[in-house]
């Protein structure tokens, strides 16, 4: 990867002198680059960006500055060149063109001594009708640990679209008025054009920082869309460093749609094996159980698979802690107290059949940013994942212990040093709760069964934290907020 960087840099540097040229690597090497869109600052209307499913602190609490920019280019739509296979190599060449103007969100740090070469471009999520930045929520910690610039692109009609609404919790439609989104056929080009203009437009967007690595993620429906841009497009542009895709569950999105025709793809799609760059896949136990074990592939020098016991789809700390967690420890604190008074309604918006998962899914996450940004800078392969045991297909059934936790995949202290039964297996009730998993907190004979006394737990809790910190899968800053957050509760005293 040291190599690909360097590469990576000189291509930038030589297009911005006197003559330009292209360094097309990785699994599709005959193709060209991605266009560069125009880049503009955005302006007007609120004078601020908008985006719904957000953090809700002020970046400058943690070092950070948030600006935008509209992109405008043309995007071409694709289709395929030959019948598609079941082994992700999806064969497809540019189509149709068509006109669009979107934004993209900056979140950068204010030191540009702090930022550490590394651009992370967040394929937004248009699942709840606006745009949302569900890893920036689950993962900006680690991120402005780290110094990494985070950048979320309108790359969906639906996102866009919503950015014009007259709500000022959805949109502005004064500052929007000039977007325009030709369709989600074009979505994958106008990603890839993104991308691109990091590289090439650095001083409009990053204020005059140079990107050295830029990694692609998405999560949920996002991630479905980055399976299919994945084996698709990036063989066709080479354009992003790395991805993280994150709770895909199984198959991709459509390579094109109505208006322009109608191309799925297969309904299991794997990630091609000759890509050329690092895929990290992050799958929690929702979304293992959605997928029936098929979205499974061996690991190689170039894809991981990562699967995290007591998680779901999205939880407790994306939608209510995450938000306005700044990194100061209080978060662990409160991941800790809501496994044991976990809530039904984490949103005003709905209410769910029964308490939603409180897991460690952003503890893992983190770890999975840090391997992969390492995995693309050094050549560090992240370690390999045991995966979660199940007892039955069709429909799955997940093995699980005394205490109601599923075994195998990714341990943390939230399972093996356990306060609650925690399961990606959604509730019925309001919108989206079967994403959301389920809490059984333990009752305080079950705790007084397992835990002596604090000292007792708190031993546990630590052991199973430096047990999964050694194992690869934890960062050292968040390994002290969860034994800080041990300490500081009250589990195991007498009640």
């Amino acid at each position: 990867m040291r190599i690909r960087t360097h590469l990576r840099r000189v291509t930038i540097a030589v297009a911005a002198g006197v003559c330009s040229l292209t360094l097309v690597l990785g699994a599709g090497s005959a193709g060209a680059s991605a266009a560069s869109p125009d880049v503009t600052p955005a302006t007007g209307g609120g004078e601020l960006p908008v985006v719904p499913g957000f953090t809700a602190f002020d970046p400058a609490v943690v070092g950070y500055e948030q600006s935008e920019v509209f992109l405008a280019g043309t995007a071409s739509a694709y289709q395929p060149t030959a019948p598609f296979g079941t082994d992700g190599k999806l064969s497809v060449a540019a189509a149709s063109t068509a006109p669009y103007t979107t934004r993209a969100v900056v979140m950068q740090p204010v030191n540009p001594n702090r930022f550490n070469g590394t651009v992370v471009v967040e394929w937004l999520n248009v699942s709840g009708g606006v745009d949302a930045g569900p890893d920036w929520i689950l993962a900006h910690t680690e991120l402005v640990r780290e110094g990494i610039v985070w950048i979320g692109v309108s790359a969906q009609k639906v996102g866009v679209d919503a950015l014009k609404s007259n709500d000022p919790q959805r949109g502005d439609p004064v500052r929007y008025a000039g977007l325009s989104h030709p369709g989600d056929s074009f979505s994958y080009d106008i990603f890839s054009q993104a991308g691109q203009a990091i590289r090439d437009q650095a001083g409009v967007i990053l204020g005059g920082l140079q990107p050295e690595r830029v990694i692609a993620v998405g999560e949920s429906q996002s991630a479905l869309r980055l399976v299919t841009y994945i084996d698709a497009v990036h063989p066709l542009v080479d354009v992003y460093d790395g991805f993280l895709v994150h709770s895909s569950g199984i198959g991709g999105a459509p390579l094109s749609q109505t208006p322009q025709p109608n191309v799925s793809v297969p309904p299991t799609s794997p990630i091609r094996d000759d890509l050329g760059v690092p895929v990290l896949m992050f799958e929690t136990e929702t979304d293992v159980a959605f997928s029936n074990l098929n979205a499974r592939q061996p690991d190689t020098d170039m894809y991981r698979l990562w699967e995290v016991a007591g998680t779901a789809h999205f939880d407790f700390y994306g939608l209510s802690i995450g938000p306005t967690d700044i990194g100061d420890g209080q978060g662990g604190v409160e991941v800790l107290a809501s496994m044991l008074n976990p809530t039904n309604q984490p949103s005003p918006l709905f209410t769910c059949s029964a308490p939603i998962n409180t897991g460690p899914a952003h503890y893992v996450l983190d770890a999975a940013f840090y391997r992969l940004n390492r995995w693309v800078t050094y050549g560090e392969v992240p370690p390999i994942a045991p995966r979660l045991e199940t007892t039955g297909v069709s429909p799955l059934v997940f093995a699980t212990d005394a205490n109601g936790n599923v075994l195998g995949g990714i341990r943390t202290p939230a399972v093996d040093a356990p306060v609650a039964a925690l399961s990606g297996l959604g509730p019925g009730g309001g919108s989206f709760c079967f994403l959301f998993g389920t809490t059984v907190p333990f009752t305080p004979s079950q705790l007084g069964a397992l835990y002596t006394s604090h000292r007792s737990f708190v031993r546990a809790w630590v052991k199973a934290t430096r047990s999964t910190r050694r194992a690869g899968f934890l960062v050292a800053a968040d390994a002290r907020e969860l034994r800080a957050a041990a300490r500081h509760s009250d589990i195991g005293n007498p009640g």
